[in-house]
């Protein structure tokens, strides 16, 4: 039942990173909510198959910080990528 904080932690930190990057309107709002919440789970989920322990701070720690890490380079990351594909869209179009 823990897994919900990870999912929790994940989708706050993720939302944390859309508002405070750059270029929020290169991306959706969900976006990095969503990624949050998943990498968050998946990280709970690998480390507890793993054999960490509810008692773990790693486990703890590492649903914070990997989520936080993960959103933000790809974040980043696909923002760029959009800027690129938006002016390849624009040159191709003939608009800038």
């Amino acid at each position: 039942m823990q897994i919900v904080l990870a999912l929790i932690y994940g989708a706050a930190i993720g939302a944390l990173a859309h508002f405070t990057m750059p270029a929020r309107d290169m991306r959706g709002s969900a976006l990095a909510p969503m990624l949050g919440a998943v990498v968050g789970g998946a990280v709970w989920t690998i480390l507890t198959w793993v054999g960490l322990g509810l008692d773990s701070p790693w486990l703890w720690l590492a649903a914070l910080i990997v989520p936080a890490a993960v959103v933000y380079i790809a974040v980043a990351v696909l923002t760029r990528l959009r800027r690129a594909r938006d002016e390849r869209e624009r040159e191709r179009l003939r608009l800038a």
